[in-house]
Formats: structure tokens, C-alpha cells, sequence
């Protein structure tokens, strides 16, 4: 896949009772995004790695502890 992130940009809006939360994680590690108070938050992907990076904060911040838990243990599981 090429991803030219000049040309390509991916620019995503998140309404969301989570939106702080993913707001500070995302730019602690510098991904660009934007969050006014009463506004949606506003990302910009310009990577595939900031894409992953992304995709595993929202996963983190939006889908149930014990489910997260039961793909952890899966993992661990396949691992051995």
C-alpha cells in the first residue's frame, strides 16, 4: 500500500463521551487532533503508524474492560 501522507491525509470526528480521554493519549503521542469544549474532537492521520496508533486508542477507550481482558488472555494463550 503507498500512503502518501501529503496528499493523503485522513481526517476523522469523534463524538464521544471518551473524546477527552482519547484526546490527551493522542497527543501525547503527537498525533495531530484538535477538542473544544462542547465540539467534537477532530484527528488527522498522516501515517500508517499513526493510523495503528489511533485505531488502539479508540479500541482502549471505547470497547469493555472484560472484553479487552478476554483478548489479552487470548493472546497470552496463543503465545505459549
Amino acid at each position: 500500500m503507498n500512503f502518501d501522507p501529503i496528499s493523503d491525509p485522513i481526517q476523522f470526528t469523534i463524538n464521544s463521551c471518551h473524546r477527552w480521554q482519547i484526546y490527551r493519549r493522542l497527543c501525547e503521542l503527537g498525533i495531530s487532533c484538535t477538542c473544544a469544549a462542547y465540539q467534537p474532537l477532530t484527528v488527522q492521520i498522516n501515517s500508517p503508524i499513526a493510523f495503528i496508533q489511533f485505531w488502539s486508542v479508540m479500541r482502549q477507550a471505547t470497547i469493555p474492560r472484560p472484553i479487552l481482558a478476554e483478548s489479552l488472555e487470548r493472546c497470552w494463550k496463543y503465545r505459549s
